[in-house]
């Protein structure tokens, strides 16, 4: 979302490094109220370092397999400084796209960018 200058009424987009310093806080956040969660990341332009203008944030949040959805209350996407989504998955089912070997588990594979959790147990069994 575009912020206003404090000394011009022009409005300018968030830096790269601000999306994801405010990415890293919020995975934190959330792993830290969220126990089942196992990693939280980013992917897309993000993630390959490509954002621009305009760019939306694109978030990998891997839990434990019994774990529910968690509750994003507590760590509020609308808090960060670009629209985000927010793809869930749970250890198995982030396994099984892996195992897939289509377009997401490349773009998983080469381009996430984690910021809390290892998924090296979870790709190994790829």
């Amino acid at each position: 979302m575009p912020i206003t200058s404090s000394r011009s009424s022009l409005k300018r987009w968030p830096s790269p490094e601000l999306v994801l310093r405010s990415a890293e806080a919020w995975a934190r956040r959330l792993a830290s109220t969220t126990p089942t969660v196992i990693a939280v990341g980013c992917i897309g332009s993000y993630a390959r370092g490509d954002a621009g203008v305009g760019s939306d944030l694109d978030l990998v949040v891997v839990r434990a397999d019994d774990a529910p959805v968690p509750n994003l209350l507590g760590a509020d996407v609308d808090a960060l400084p670009v629209p985000a989504d927010v793809l869930h998955y749970t250890t198995s089912q982030f396994a099984r796209v892996l195992a897939e070997d289509g377009r997401m588990a490349r773009v998983l594979l080469d381009e996430a960018r984690f910021f809390v959790g290892d998924i090296s147990a979870v790709s190994a069994g790829r």
